[in-house]
Order: structure tokens, then sequence, then C-alpha cells
């Protein structure tokens, strides 16, 4: 069993990486880009990345985290917690907080972004730019520090279950 729950923790540690991971490099690269490009660009560029993204692999990163995450947590648990549970625990509640923000913010506007229509026909595309775009990126900003921070408690739990040797 103590494999097994350690393997759950590098998996859960390893598909947290990834989102934030996502996140950061959307962050510090592709919306600083597209913020150079013109109105009809970053529509096009934001509506085709947004189709694409829904991807089996972003899913098992992005949906997988949490289930792996929990289940970490539970595994855990049943093994006395120690030390690494509350880390565990930690970066459960910043994953969690990262899908609502998904959820609430990113996701309804990328629909509204999508609704915009083909950026070509759009009557005014700096509308819908402006209408996204700011809000857009400083959410991102919230999404890569929590999955950020998630990750760092998920190490920080390795090193103790590490530390804390067989079971």
């Amino acid at each position: 069993m103590t494999v097994f729950r350690t393997a759950t923790l590098v998996a859960a540690t390893l598909a947290t990486g990834l989102g934030a991971g996502l996140f950061y490099g959307y962050a510090c690269s592709v919306m600083p880009g597209l913020a150079r490009s013109s109105d009809r660009t970053f529509v096009e560029a934001m509506q085709r990345i947004n189709v694409a993204i829904l991807n089996g692999w972003f899913a098992l990163s992005f949906g997988g985290a949490i289930v792996l995450i929990a289940l970490a947590a539970v595994l855990q648990y049943r093994s006395g917690g120690g030390a690494a549970f509350g880390w565990i625990l930690a970066a459960g509640v910043l994953q969690l907080a990262l899908l609502v923000v998904t959820m609430a913010v990113n996701v309804p506007l990328n629909n509204r972004l999508a609704a915009a229509g083909d950026a070509p026909g759009a009557l005014d595309l700096a509308a819908v730019r402006a209408e996204f775009e700011q809000v857009w990126v400083r959410w991102n900003v919230v999404r890569a520090l929590a999955g950020a921070a998630a990750l760092g408690c998920l190490a920080w739990a390795l090193v103790l279950v590490g530390r804390s040797g067989p079971a």
C-alpha cells in the first residue's frame, strides 16, 4: 500500500505541475505575445486555442489533478495522516480554487469569445477583445499562482513522505 500511496502522490504532483505550467506559460508568453497583436489576430488565436485545448491530454492533467490529490489525501489519511496530510489537503484546496476560477471566470469568457463568431465577421473586434482580455489575463495569473502553490505543497508532501520511510 505504501508504494501505491506514494505513486498516487507522485502522479498528483505531476498532473498538478503540468496544469500549473500551462497557466504559467500563458501568463509569461502566450498572453503577452498576443497582447502585441492586432484585434483580429488576438480574437482568432484565442478562439482557436480555446477549441484546441479541449482534448484528452489537457483533460487528463486538468481534471486528473484534483482526483489524484483527493485520492492521495485519502490514502495518506488512512495511513495515519502524518505531516504530509496537511500539505496534500492544502494542495487540494488550492487546486479546487483553480478549478472554481476556471469554471466561474475563464470558461464563461471563452464561451462569450466563441459566441462573438468568426473574427472576420465580428462587428467590433476591439470591443470583443476589450471584454475578454484584461479579465481573462488577470484571472489566469490567479490560476497560475494557485497551481504553483499547489505544486509546492505536493512537492513538500513528497519530501515529508520520503523522510518518514516505509510505513
